[in-house]
């Protein structure tokens, strides 16, 4: 039997109130258009979060404190899109010096140690701002 997709993204069969878009009225999701989180039925994809605030990073050079203050944001979208830190399934980390990747590592590991999710750390050249270090996206499912 030959199976017939809508066209289109997957996302757009579903009904409405299964899609929930969270913001954090940062300045680029306008300009952008994007959303700090999107949940989608169980499935919750935080967007790429740094520690940029309007007088620059919070942390300043301290990529440990930048990893720390984005995994602080994420936790704070997954909660208003009902999940939690356990929820998480991948991590992805994205570092403008891979030679401080242990910083990096042993904040994340302060947030997802007990979860264990699938995880990648690359390096990039730059962030959308220079004294950005780190970027952090993750997708979680819902377990509940």
């Amino acid at each position: 039997m030959v199976r017939t997709l809508p066209a289109g993204p997957w996302w757009h069969s579903l009904p409405v109130s299964t899609r929930q878009s969270i913001s954090s009225g940062g300045t680029w999701e306008p300009i952008v258009g994007y959303s700090r989180a999107l949940r989608v039925g169980d499935h919750v994809s935080v967007s790429g979060t740094t520690a940029a605030t309007p007088d620059g990073p919070v942390g300043g050079d301290d990529v440990g404190e930048q990893t720390r203050t984005c995994l602080t944001r994420i936790r704070a979208a997954l909660i208003e899109a009902g999940a939690t830190l356990e929820d998480v399934v991948r991590t992805r980390m994205f570092v403008t010096d891979i030679s401080r990747w242990e910083e990096v590592g042993r904040v994340h590991a302060e947030f997802f140690g007990h979860v264990r999710p699938a995880t990648t750390m690359v390096e990039v050249r730059a962030l959308i701002e220079p004294d950005l270090l780190v970027e952090v996206e993750v997708d979680a499912i819902i377990q509940r």
